[in-house]
């Protein structure tokens, strides 16, 4: 009597070595990744928004004008002048930091916010500066710090020289016995239309 079963097991090893074969071509069909995909670009145009905002930062710290924003409040009626009656603008920015923002992000349909972040009462808190809406899954943020001394004095309207920086007059608390009234950071959340 002759047995079958060495072309049998010849045979299930062929079939195995093709649905093995196949499912890997297909598999690499599937998640073929290249430099253009769409994974790998939305990364790099995050990386870049989150490297221009910051850019955009470090100039605004560099010539002052990202503490002015910060001290642009009006005081008697609690929001930053010329705000909305929410306390933010929603338009654009009347600072030189928002000058900024506006040629760098402005015109690429690009939408961003601007907040600002520091103590009241020891608790932290985050207030919108610059608000045009829900940023999306693919937002990018980047932030920085402004010291506030407590000779520090408030913006006017007109950008001059105001009252003293004081708890009753601003948004954010004293923060201890020293020197330093508050470190409050401001923050840019940037994202695609």
């Amino acid at each position: 009597m002759v047995s079958d079963r060495g072309q049998v097991h010849t045979l299930e090893a062929i079939v195995a070595g093709l649905l093995l074969t196949s499912s890997i071509v297909f598999a690499l069909q599937m998640t073929a990744v290249t430099p253009l995909s769409a994974s790998t670009s939305s990364q790099h145009i995050e990386n870049q928004q989150e490297a221009s905002a910051a850019g955009v930062l470090a100039m605004a710290a560099r010539n002052d004008s990202l503490r002015e924003t910060v001290l642009y409040w009006n005081s008697t009626e609690s929001r930053f002048h010329g705000a909305t009656v929410n306390g933010f603008y929603t338009r654009k920015l009347p600072t030189d930091l928002g000058r900024k923002l506006q040629q760098t992000f402005g015109d690429r349909g690009i939408a961003y916010n601007v907040y600002v972040a520091y103590y009241k009462s020891g608790r932290p808190q985050r207030k919108p500066i610059l608000y045009r809406g829900e940023p999306t899954d693919n937002a990018v943020s980047a932030g920085k710090t402004v010291v506030i001394a407590n000779d520090t004095r408030l913006l006017t309207e007109n950008m001059t020289r105001g009252s003293r920086v004081n708890s009753s007059n601003f948004y954010a608390d004293k923060n201890g016995d020293g020197p330093v009234f508050d470190v409050v950071r401001v923050e840019v959340v940037v994202w695609r239309i």
